[in-house]
């Protein structure tokens, strides 16, 4: 759990194993930490995870758009007491972190969802459950409480075409205890991604990240309904049809998988692909959710000013300012960039939240510092999971809230929510 200190007390930590010749895992530097993560994982599990749109611009641009942000340290401020902790939708957290979805985390580490939540618990910040997860909701959950009853979490919706999936996964995500509803608004498509489209690699052709897909009864009555409509098709075999197959079987319901031959696992596949977002996503859509839940509903992936006043306008409690990590659009603008947009158009009438570039402890104090109620971790989470399991999540991000309380008292501030621009200096 973080607690007060919690930069110092995380140092101490690591030098203390240092003196018994023991060094962590977990760099505690973004670029080892990606470098060692590029190490152990396998071909497709980096190109999805760490990959980007097209040329990669978006995610240089959310880089370059943070180091036009300068912090000006102010000195002989007594910082020897600081406070990280925040509330978000009448939850008190830790710290102004949250562990951001991101689909097909089995790639980067078996069982993966499920321990991204346990090392979110253990930190006592949020992990916002994805749509796209390898672990049904209801047992990401389950280990989250064993680990600290009450641990936050919000649930992402991907929006299908099917309404009775829409419905049965916000059903589902209040039922199990989550404390806001993130839908994303920019994988209405999957945007161009070479490293993926040069291996062939689509996860979910393999039934890789469809977990909360497959748990679901509406999923399968649509499926069912499927089969019965289809008319008998012969499909392609190969050797690469073969394994994608022996895939699907251990990715869907233990029920299936001795029974390679049934339809169901490749029908549940193409379901997936053919109903898992829609592109007509839009505003009356929207106007729905709030006789659907009474969560707070959050849009991720908000970029516009226009889009910020238009989403709070129509009552939608938070936004996530996001460009997907740089996945979606190749030549974006930077997260960082609209951030500063969507907050002065927003004027503190919903929550803002931030992600896509934010890699370090420095990177979290500037998105506060600019107007940001919290940021999301992506990549380096991810990163820690693939070296380390639990452990490892947990220790990417704890390194980066230990810099950033570090980075807060050396900047001569004492509480997160008190930075502002002021803290700042933009170089142009």
């Amino acid at each position: 759990m973080v607690s007060i200190g919690f930069g110092r007390a995380r140092q101490n930590d690591i030098y203390t194993a240092g003196v018994h010749g023991r060094k962590p895992r977990v760099p505690a530097d973004f670029a080892e930490l990606e470098r060692r993560a590029k190490a152990v994982m396998s071909r497709r599990g980096w190109a999805y995870i760490a990959g980007g749109a097209g040329e990669g611009r978006t995610m240089e641009a959310n880089r370059d758009a943070l180091d036009r942000w300068a912090i000006v340290p102010r000195m002989l401020r007594d910082t020897s007491q600081r406070n990280l902790e925040i509330e978000l939708f009448g939850q008190k957290l830790s710290a102004p972190v949250l562990f951001s979805p991101v689909g097909a985390g089995a790639l980067a580490h078996p069982n993966a969802d499920v321990h991204i939540g346990e090392a979110a618990a253990e930190l006592g910040v949020p992990y916002i459950f994805s749509n796209q997860g390898c672990a049904p909701m209801e047992d990401v959950a389950a280990a989250m409480e064993s680990v600290r009853p009450g641990a936050p979490r919000w649930f992402q919706l991907y929006w299908s075409t099917d309404d009775r999936l829409v419905t049965s996964l916000i059903d589902r995500a209040e039922r199990m205890g989550a404390a806001a509803l993130v839908v994303t608004l920019d994988t209405t498509m999957l945007g161009w991604r070479p490293q993926d489209l040069n291996l062939g690699s689509l996860p979910f052709a393999r039934a890789e990240g469809i977990s909360q897909y497959t748990s679901d009864p509406s999923f399968w009555e649509i499926v069912a309904e499927r089969i019965k409509a289809a008319t008998a098709e012969k499909p392609e075999i190969s050797v690469g049809a073969i394994k994608t197959l022996f895939s699907i079987a251990r990715n869907v319901p233990g029920d299936l998988r001795t029974n390679l031959t049934a339809p169901e696992p490749r029908a549940a596949v193409q379901t997936f692909l053919d109903i898992y977002s829609r592109p007509s996503l839009n505003w009356d859509d929207i106007a729905t959710l709030r006789d659907r839940t009474s969560l707070p509903i959050v849009l991720k992936g908000i970029l516009h000013p226009d889009d910020a006043r238009q989403a709070v306008d129509s009552g939608i409690d938070g936004l996530i300012v996001s460009n997907h990590g740089g996945r979606q659009v190749d030549g974006s603008i930077s997260s960082t960039d609209a951030l500063v947009d969507v907050v002065d158009a927003v004027d503190g009438r919903a929550k803002v939240l931030v992600d896509s570039g934010f890699y370090t402890g420095s990177d979290v104090f500037k998105g506060l510092a600019l107007g940001a109620d919290a940021v999301c971790i992506g990549r380096p989470h991810m990163y820690g999971l693939a070296l380390d399991g639990t452990a490892g999540a947990r220790d990417a991000v704890a390194n980066i809230i230990g810099e950033l309380d570090l980075t807060l008292g050396l900047s001569g501030h004492r509480d997160v929510a008190d930075l502002d621009r002021s803290a700042l200096k933009h170089l142009g």
